[in-house]
């Protein structure tokens, strides 16, 4: 409970900033898991336990219902599980929501609303107020303008969603990033077969299908793969997890106690641009090459080379391309490659003058023999 401990210390000095410290915390897995029985559960007893404030946004409220039936009939009539156009723009809605509310209460800016829906915006204004997250601003009138609610202690927002997609998340945490803001993951995991048996006691159950197919799709926090996802804890949720899980304290509490920051050094982002770039000059490679080849190939159809000999000559080049590709691909080309943002320098372009030399080398050697 150390990171609890240097908050508390931290919110008692006099002389703070004046900012309250805000985190996002992600509940995801599968329909049924247990995250919103969880996130419900922490939203009384984080305020109780901790001081802190604590709102939760539930996709399944915030999203349009007709949004979800359309999803549902295309998972029904296709037997695949897309993301129909409709329930994607919601969630990009929901997102653009989550940002203004976001800036306002880090900056305190005016409250004001996204390019998006009224409705979506009106919705998510709604919850915001029904949590105290927003007041009355001045003397405009309740339900026209409002202000980001004071508070001097933490203040956590639970977004409660499969979020089954690593992307999904990622957008959450770029938001993290983008205000310095808190940010951990929390995925439960729950056998398939209990998520299907407690969702057919819902009032409003999904297709058993559509939770098959989610369950093929899901991505679970993989910190090895993605280093962004460093705050994540995985429970297994067959039981209820207790909100006192001091595993999830501790989780919510080093989130807050290190926030992101947007201008550090993003050396997974840059590993992902430099592997981009690479790949992006092995297939600009290989597509030149292919031309070459066809290239030569018609030099030495007009040159009347035999047909067994323009066999073998086929069968040389791409021998040679697959060669000089796999040079390329293992990096020994790609020491000195440059990407900005506005310009490509192409790493490949010694391969290709050497594949050109050797091509025609190849087809002198069929025709002066």
């Amino acid at each position: 409970m150390a990171g609890v401990a240097a908050l508390r210390a931290e919110e008692e000095q006099p002389g703070g900033t004046g900012r309250a410290r805000v985190g996002l915390c992600v509940l995801c897995g599968l329909p049924a898991a247990g995250k919103s029985t969880l996130a419900r559960a922490l939203r009384r007893r984080l305020p109780q336990r901790l001081g802190w404030a604590c709102a939760l946004l539930t996709y399944d409220e915030l999203i349009p219902p007709e949004a979800f039936g359309a999803r549902e009939a295309e998972v029904e009539s296709t037997g695949q599980p897309p993301l129909p156009p409709r329930w994607k723009q919601s969630r990009r809605d929901l997102l653009q929501c989550l940002e203004r509310v976001l800036r306002a209460l880090v900056t305190g800016e005016p409250l004001s609303a996204p390019a998006t829906g009224p409705r979506a915006w009106e919705r998510f204004l709604g919850c915001c107020r029904g949590q105290g997250l927003l007041a009355p601003a001045g003397s405009h009138g309740e339900g026209r303008s409002w202000t980001p609610a004071a508070t001097s202690g933490p203040l956590y927002l639970i977004l409660d969603d499969n979020f089954y997609y690593q992307s999904m998340r990622h957008e959450v945490h770029q938001l993290a990033r983008k205000y310095s803001l808190g940010f951990c993951q929390l995925f439960l995991e729950c056998p398939l077969e209990c998520c299907l048996q407690r969702n057919r006691l819902r009032s409003h159950p999904l297709p058993d299908q559509t939770i098959y197919l989610m369950a093929e799709k899901i991505e679970m926090p993989d910190v090895k793969k993605n280093a962004w996802e460093q705050n994540s804890l995985i429970l297994k949720s067959f039981d209820c997890t207790s909100e006192d899980n001091e595993q999830i304290i501790n989780l919510l509490a080093t989130a807050l106690e290190n926030p992101l920051k947007p201008n550090e050094e993003n050396t997974e982002q840059k590993e992902a641009d430099r592997a981009i770039c690479a790949a992006s000059a092995v297939h600009q490679a290989d597509q030149t090459c292919r031309r070459i080849i066809s290239q030569t190939m018609k030099d030495a159809k007009d040159k009347n080379i035999l047909p067994s000999e323009m066999k073998s000559l086929a069968e040389e080049l791409n021998k040679l391309k697959t060669e000089f590709l796999e040079d390329l691909r293992q990096g020994n080309n790609l020491k000195n490659q440059i990407c900005t943002q506005n310009q490509y320098f192409d790493p490949a372009t010694s391969v290709i003058s050497s594949f050109q030399h050797e091509a025609t080398n190849a087809l002198n050697k069929y025709i002066f023999k």
